[in-house]
This record gives structure tokens, C-alpha cells and sequence, in this order.
């Protein structure tokens, strides 16, 4: 399959494009191009890590988005084993934006929520392109209540827009779906971590995002709305949006800084996109220590510790 290069990265596309050209080369004749084609594979490195190490917020927006980056079905397929999707709100309808069900990681059974983003158009429609209905989150808090009954742990995988903004979503019960899920997962004695793996956007996000871990993935970003929404509102200008992007604070390690979020989980070079076995070996080991951590604590101290860092949040110093 042919990559997919964002606007930044033409240098590098225009390198891999040769290295393509080389290959077929090889391909057709009987000259050996090892040797070139490994140096400018080295040179394809160097340069994405170059690239990467001065990327800026707006960019690392448009990674967040990228078509070929893992989605959470990837996540669940390579990390987790004997998983059962489980579907259904029981009020309405079951909403294919939101994946749930029962996996072992490991050797310890787990409940897993995400939202699920398609792989190409077709997807993308059956999936919402990843923005669930109040169903969803009715399904997510389902599974929620299912996961405290039976005492498992809750992973939750978060890459959304937004929840869909629709008359239909909203004469169901939007907000109150995506309230409800806040109170709620306060108040849940089970271990919750929580993975930002591509797009965190607003009230869509946090329904499923109130844990005890709260991790972003490098090139992610996590904002309580778009860079083009944010323009738009403030300079009714949407192509301003690369400065609301700066302004806005989304990426991971800005919010790591201001400890809205707890951890950063690396990326492979040139992002999760490039390279998913590497990410997934990545997010295993991430969640695997962090679990085993959380495991350790009792029911109280989950819920009394939840609940002092929500508190936390927006904490501010007055300086005389």
C-alpha cells in the first residue's frame, strides 16, 4: 500500500519516492541497487527524525488524524487475546462508533471501550467516522456497570472529533449521555485507564476518558474543541487554524506540563503511522506496568484518588 505524506513531510516523500524508483529498477533488470537503496533508506531516517523533532502543533494535529494511524480495533487484535465485542445500549440501538467487549491481557481479564474511526470511506460512514450517538456512550456506560459487577479493569482507547452533532443525537439525550458517563466513572471501583490514541476532542473524549491513568500517545492531541472550530469562533477565520492550535495547548506534552495528563507514551519515528507493530508493542507495555500498578490499590483509595485529581484540575496560583 502506498504511504500517505502530510503536507510537512514532502522532503520526505520525495526520498521514499526514489527509493520506490530504485526498487522497481532492481526489479526489472540485473543491476544491484542494494547499496544506494539502504543509503537513502538511512537518509529517509535521519530526515524524518529531523523533521519530527520541529514539528508544531497544527502539525502534530494533522498526525493525530492520519488515515493509516492504529485504530483501537488494531490495538485490541495485537495486544489483547479472546476478545468479545459486546454491543447494544439496551434503550435504542447499538453504535458501531464505539467498540466494547471482555479480552484477556495477559492473563487478567479485562473490559475494553474506544471509539472506532474507519480505515477508508466505507468505514468511515458505518463507523460515524468515529463520532458516537448518545447509544454509544449508553453502551460504554453498559459496559462500564458491567465491568464494576464482574471486577475488571476498564482500558479505554479514545480517537474522536467530537460526539455527533446531530438533531437526532441531541433530542436523544447528548449531553445528559455524556454527563452521566463523568458522574459515573468518578465513582467506579475498578482500575480505568484511559489512552488518547489519536483525536481527544471535547465532551466526545471525556465520556470515556474519567480514569486513574490518563495517557496520550506522543502525536496525539486532546482539546476541548477543533483547531478549525477554535478560528473560526475567535477571527471567524478557520485557515488561522494552525494559531489556535498553539494557542489551545492540544498536544501531549503541553498538557503533560500542566498535569492534565499523566503520561506519554512514545511513538515509533515518524509516528504511530509508520510503524504500528512497534506501536503496539509500545502501548502493551504501557498499559501492562500501569495496570499491575493500579491493581494494587483498594476500592476507596481508587475512588478517593480519582476524585482528588479531577479536583485538581484548573488549579491556579494567585502571585502578589
Amino acid at each position: 500500500m502506498k504511504k500517505h505524506f502530510l503536507e510537512f513531510e514532502k522532503p520526505i516523500s520525495e526520498l521514499v519516492s526514489k527509493i520506490d524508483e530504485l526498487k522497481q529498477m532492481q526489479e526489472n533488470s540485473t543491476v544491484d541497487l542494494t547499496s544506494e537503496i539502504q543509503q537513502l533508506e538511512g537518509k529517509v531516517t535521519d530526515l524524518t527524525k529531523d523533521v519530527y523533532s520541529n514539528i508544531t502543533a497544527w502539525e502534530i494535529s494533522q498526525i493525530a488524524r492520519h488515515p493509516s494511524r492504529p485504530r483501537t480495533l488494531d490495538y485490541i487484535n495485537n495486544i489483547f487475546t479472546n476478545f468479545v465485542e459486546l454491543h447494544g445500549d439496551r434503550h435504542f440501538a447499538d453504535d458501531k462508533s464505539i467498540i466494547s467487549g471482555i479480552a484477556k491481557l495477559g492473563n487478567e481479564s479485562v473490559m475494553i471501550i474506544g471509539h472506532q474511526k474507519g480505515k477508508d470511506t466505507k468505514e468511515n460512514l458505518e463507523r460515524n467516522f468515529g463520532m458516537p450517538r448518545p447509544e454509544g456512550y449508553r453502551k460504554a456506560l453498559r459496559m462500564m456497570h458491567l465491568a464494576e459487577k464482574f471486577n475488571l479493569p476498564i482500558i479505554t482507547f479514545i480517537d474522536t472529533p467530537g460526539a455527533y452533532p446531530g438533531i437526532g443525537a441531541e433530542e436523544r439525550g447528548q449531553s445528559e449521555a455524556i454527563g452521566k458517563n463523568l458522574y459515573e466513572m468518578a465513582n467506579l471501583t475498578v482500575p480505568i485507564i484511559c489512552t488518547v490514541i489519536g483525536e481527544g476532542g471535547s465532551g466526545g473524549a471525556l465520556a470515556i476518558a474519567v480514569g486513574d491513568q490518563i495517557n496520550m500517545l506522543q502525536y496525539s492531541i486532546y482539546s476541548v474543541i477543533s483547531p478549525e472550530g477554535c478560528a473560526s469562533i475567535l477571527w471567524k477565520d478557520a485557515t488561522k487554524a494552525n494559531l489556535a492550535a498553539e494557542i489551545l495547548g492540544i498536544t501531549a506534552n503541553r498538557l503533560k506540563e500542566l498535569e492534565l495528563i499523566d503520561g506519554v507514551i512514545a511513538e515509533p519515528i515518524g509516528g504511530a503511522q509508520n510503524n504500528h507493530v512497534e506501536m503496539i508493542d509500545n502501548m502493551k507495555k504501557s498499559i501492562s506496568t500501569q495496570l499491575a500498578k493500579l491493581s494494587k490499590l483498594g476500592k476507596d483509595e481508587l475512588v478517593e484518588r480519582r476524585f482528588e485529581r479531577i479536583m485538581a484540575y484548573g488549579k491556579y496560583e494567585i502571585i502578589n
